[in-house]
């Protein structure tokens, strides 16, 4: 099992980045969250996920172990495989994806490519007790978070702070206590001072 490369980033689309790790290329599988952070030209490092098919052999790879985690928890539910799994983090935070299962919010999970009622349930079912694979100090970091789903403010928010190039722990911290905002700038502004002062 390849626990992760580190390498420059020789190209980069949609889904896939090629890898150069020391002058081979290797073509991994990426989410939305994974590309953000990646740039043609930098070096990178990715947690990654060996798929071994009778008919091929995938490489799905990661920025940081909280997505990487997730992504194994995910295909460890039946009728979830790799590429599903990654349509899911492609949609969805970490955070929000387990703040989701834990209150057990149907209705946002069946919005998730692949997910229907059944999976959604099934999801809520068997993950709801098994969002402890985090220390604690990552869990309050990046599961439980204080940004809740359909708060467009703050997830317009943190959208743009990721886009900054922040952290997603450093973000969900930041984010705490900027709720009464009424507009994501003022958010922003707000959790930037957080930043400048950490």
């Amino acid at each position: 099992m390849i626990g992760f490369l580190r390498g420059t980033v020789a190209s980069l689309k949609a889904d896939t980045c090629l890898l150069d790790v020391h002058g081979v290329g290797y073509r991994v599988s990426i989410s939305d969250a994974t590309r953000r952070e990646l740039a043609q030209g930098r070096e990178a490092q990715l947690f990654t996920y060996l798929s071994v098919r009778e008919d091929a052999l995938q490489l799905y790879g990661f920025r940081t172990e909280q997505e990487y985690d997730m992504f194994l928890v995910l295909i460890g539910i039946s009728g979830i495989g790799p590429k599903v799994a990654l349509g899911i983090l492609s949609s969805i935070t970490v955070s929000r994806l387990a703040t989701a299962i834990t209150n057990e919010q149907t209705s946002v999970l069946t919005k998730l490519p692949g997910i229907g009622k059944k999976s959604a349930e099934r999801l809520i079912l068997e993950l709801k007790d098994k969002l402890a694979f985090a220390s604690a100090k990552d869990a309050e970091l990046t599961l439980t978070s204080d940004v809740p789903v359909g708060n467009t403010i703050l997830e317009e928010a943190s959208a743009a702070l990721t886009a900054l190039g922040f952290a997603q722990n450093e973000i969900l911290v930041a984010l705490r206590g900027v709720e009464n905002c009424t507009t994501s700038e003022q958010a922003i502004k707000q959790a930037l001072k957080k930043l400048s002062r950490s």
